[in-house]
């Protein structure tokens, strides 16, 4: 049976890769969408390898974007992201990826989807996985998204031109609420674990935080040292569903156990010395607070940029398990600094007491993104055969 080609490109946002569809090019029935997403990325594999398709066998890029026009009047696009897990034949939309953000302000313009001009673009985008308003604002480069400049992440080699994310009103994209129990902190009952403090914070993405020391590990941990406690990676996994219930995500245990992608679950400490992926030194100078996080099971080399956001958020909150473990500074303004296994993340992020209640107003940060491929994405035929009469090229 042939192959069905569709129209495609190939792009890095901050330290995620996705393949990134127009929404004119896929199937008005989303119900379709899955099989074409699984067969592009070459899920499910049961290797772990993604080699028959563009997934690299981890989370971070195993990701898909759709691109349309907006449905709301404050934005200018539309952006749908699917988490496609490896070895499972399933796609997930329950929550937004922050890297891959930074690249959907860049693909409007390149593609003229938005018109910009002069020396800077300011993109409003709507994220429909979780209706908030992220505004992307990023140089120019003869009319084009910049690419070239000097902005160095960590986790991604070289520089780049930046892109800085603006995330409007973060609080409750998952849930509704920015804290889903009403609490700063909760005592969580989980099975196999026992009674466990934790902080339940929804801003940009649900996260359920955990102290390190509650674990009986130090923090600092690399990917994969954690890979191979199966017993910490048991305790984690029970932590996040249990957090699932509690947050009101989903209704039992094993609902819980089938939706991965939220709440992420991850663990934080003080600041202090550490190790990087790249064999570099941290000096717990340059931090305020040290986290791990786990993305759909798996320990993410760096930090998803939705939970780093969360991260900052819940570092300002007083009371929160993250706020006890956060170098206080006397500043509400300045920039929080976390460490991560590839490096020190800068987020920063406005939050407030209002008559009572915690607000989270908006998080910032920088990333950079790089088209690196576009043309058409080859699927086999007999994988999207529901599909095909939409999508064939």
């Amino acid at each position: 049976m042939k192959q069905i080609r569709i129209p495609a490109a190939f792009i890095r946002g901050g330290t995620s890769n996705a393949v990134v569809f127009h929404a004119r090019d896929l199937p008005s029935d989303r119900a379709q969408w899955d099989d074409i997403f699984l067969a592009a990325i070459g899920s499910p594999d049961p290797y772990g390898r993604q080699l028959d398709g563009m997934g690299g066998g981890i989370s971070s890029l195993s990701k898909v974007c759709v691109v349309g026009p907006p449905t709301r009047p404050d934005a200018d696009i539309d952006y749908t992201f699917a988490q496609v897990q490896v070895r499972e034949a399933k796609v997930d939309y329950g929550a937004n990826c922050g890297n891959m953000s930074s690249a959907m302000g860049p693909f409007a313009v390149d593609e003229g989807l938005v018109a910009a001009s002069g020396g800077e673009a300011l993109v409003r985008v709507h994220n429909t996985n979780t209706k908030k308003l992220i505004w992307s604002r990023f140089p120019l480069d003869e009319g084009a998204a910049a690419v070239d400049g000097d902005l160095a992440i960590p986790g991604v080699a070289g520089t780049g031109a930046p892109v800085k994310l603006e995330f409007r009103e973060p609080g409750g994209a998952t849930t509704g609420r920015l804290l889903p129990t009403g609490n700063v902190a909760d005592d969580l009952d989980v099975p196999g674990v026992g009674r466990i403090r934790v902080s339940m914070v929804d801003a940009a993405n649900a996260c359920v935080f955990v102290p390190a020391a509650a674990l009986g590990i130090a923090g600092t941990e690399l990917p994969e040292a954690i890979e191979r406690d199966a017993g910490l990676q048991r305790k984690l996994a029970a932590i996040r569903v249990a957090a699932s219930v509690a947050m009101g995500i989903t209704r039992s245990v094993e609902a819980a156990a089938r939706r991965a992608s939220v709440p992420f679950v991850g663990f934080v400490s003080g600041p202090q010395d550490s190790r990087t992926l790249a064999g570099d030194t941290l000096n717990s100078a340059g931090m305020d607070l040290t986290a791990r996080m786990m993305s759909n099971g798996q320990p993410h080399r760096a930090l998803p940029l939705t939970c780093t956001l969360c991260l900052a958020v819940a570092a300002r909150i007083e009371g929160s398990v993250v706020n006890g473990v956060t170098r206080a500074n006397g500043d509400p303004e300045v920039e929080t600094r976390i460490a991560m296994p590839s490096g020190v993340l800068t987020v920063a992020a406005s939050v407030r007491k209002l008559e009572g209640q915690w607000h989270a107003e908006q998080g910032a940060f920088y990333r950079t993104q790089r088209r690196m491929f576009d043309g058409h994405v080859y699927l086999r035929a007999s994988r999207v055969k529901r599909a095909g009469r939409d999508v064939a090229g």
